[in-house]
């Protein structure tokens, strides 16, 4: 049996190979050098590290992470902060960020992109009750308002007219 890692340089590597393959937040790369049998010592060195040589940065890991939630169809609002709480970041700089991002997308647009992506066929005026709640279901679990849901849902209805 081997024993575990315990230097701050090694453990500054695997964060690097961490952070090389995608960006993620301090949280996710404490937890994972924890995971590794990294002493608490070394730990703090690499982040720390990481943070000087700008590897590791929680505030464009979570501004990239909300784009591309908010771009694929994903989640807005607070669906997004959710997400980002879950991944560790703070809840100030989460909803900092998802103002940040939420200002360069239009949640009507993102909506109706979804909309026509995932239910193409779709036509609220000829939708059964169930096929109505499946739909508003499906985009509340992505965070979008109930209210803004129904209002365009019912614009929609009347340009297919």
């Amino acid at each position: 049996m081997t024993t575990p890692p315990s230097s701050a340089s090694d453990a500054f590597s695997v964060a690097l190979r961490l952070l090389g393959r995608c960006d993620r937040s301090e949280t996710q790369i404490r937890e994972k050098l924890k995971q590794r049998g990294f002493s608490s010592s070394a730990i703090a060195t690499a982040i720390e590290r990481c943070y000087e040589y700008r590897y590791l940065d929680d505030h464009r890991y979570a501004l990239g992470r909300a784009r591309t939630l908010m771009r694929n169809g994903k989640g807005v609002g607070g669906r997004i902060l959710a997400d980002l709480r879950q991944r560790g970041i703070a809840d100030d700089l989460a909803r900092a960020v998802l103002d940040q991002a939420g200002s360069e997308f239009s949640l009507e647009d993102l909506f109706n992109q979804e909309l026509s992506r995932r239910f193409p066929d779709f036509c609220y005026a000829a939708a059964t009750a169930n096929e109505r709640r499946r739909l508003i279901s499906y985009f509340q679990r992505r965070g979008f308002p109930l209210s803004d849901i129904f209002t365009w849902l019912q614009q929609t209805s009347v340009s297919d007219l």
